[in-house]
């Protein structure tokens, strides 16, 4: 069965999971948990390839994808559909989980700098049949990719990692090996400039 305006039912889930796992009971929770197998029913076997893309195993990118959900169930009240597209928001989680795997697992090289847009540009084009709802989606990520493009590249590469791997300032410090006080300036100077981009397209 085709599915009306994908974006409206993936932003409505999450927004319930995130709404009634704040609500005491039983069935608040059970309705949470409805909330999210449906959610996963919707979004799963695209996110298992960006899982998949990243740590190159099976059975690595099942386990990834378990733990991306449980992370969603407990920061979905945190999502901001003006901010994001639902589906770009949960690959950046993916990607994020499937990084520290590879990291824990002690894989050598793990790509750490791969762009913001192409997280987003790889995980927002779906296979809606609503051509309204992914061209709005769309035109969010063709938004991002072009604001992200005009950052400096140092700009650019500490707004991306703190965004895909949730790093603090100090942890963004020690992985650049930069003082804490030029990450802090940069990550600054970066959203600024990004945020008064992302304005003028709305």
């Amino acid at each position: 069965m085709a599915i009306q305006n994908p974006d409206h039912v993936l932003i409505a889930l999450i927004d319930r999971i995130g709404a009634l796992r704040e609500q005491p009971g039983p069935a608040a929770h059970q309705s949470a948990e409805a909330a999210l197998r449906e959610l996963y029913d919707l979004t799963s076997s695209k996110l298992y390839g960006v899982a998949l893309r990243v740590v190159g195993n099976r059975e690595w990118a099942e386990d990834v994808l378990q733990d991306a959900y449980l992370n969603i169930w407990r920061i979905a009240a945190d999502y901001r559909a003006a901010l994001s597209p639902p589906m770009a928001w949960m690959g950046v989680i993916v990607r994020s989980r499937a990084l520290d795997f590879r990291r824990r697992r002690g894989t050598e090289r793990v790509d750490l700098n791969q762009p913001l847009d192409d997280v987003v540009t790889d995980t927002v084009a779906g296979d809606s049949p609503d051509p309204m709802d992914t061209t709005q989606a769309s035109e969010r990520a063709w938004a991002l990719h072009q604001c992200l493009g005009r950052l400096e590249s140092k700009h650019r590469e500490v707004v991306s990692l703190a965004y895909l791997r949730d790093l603090s300032h100090g942890e963004l410090a020690q992985q650049l090996k930069l003082p804490l006080g030029t990450v802090k300036t940069w990550i600054r100077r970066g959203l600024e400039q990004l945020r008064g981009c992302m304005a003028r397209f709305h």
